[in-house]
């Protein structure tokens, strides 16, 4: 018995451990991408994208809360799309 909870006590460390370094690898390739890339990446999935010119800065920080849910995007993703769009205003 004492065997079957050590076992199951390692498993659960190293379960917590490879799920923490994957979600750091995760997050270490969004910090890698600028907005533009992200914006094509995730814009493009379900429709055309729009030229940037075509909203204010304004426009785009409510479109940018809009899309991040339906886009299941995170904050740091949605921060540098809007960047990004609002850049070329």
């Amino acid at each position: 018995m004492k065997k079957l909870i050590i076992i199951a006590i390692i498993f659960s460390v190293i379960t917590a451990t490879v799920n923490s370094i994957s979600g750091c690898t995760v997050s270490q390739a969004v910090a890698a991408k600028s907005g533009a890339t992200l914006w094509g990446e995730n814009c493009l999935r379900c429709h055309n994208t729009p030229s940037p010119t075509d909203f204010s800065d304004a426009q785009w920080e409510t479109i940018g809360m809009h899309m991040k849910l339906r886009a299941n995007l995170t904050n740091d993703e949605i921060k540098k799309v809007v960047e990004f769009l609002k850049s070329a205003n």
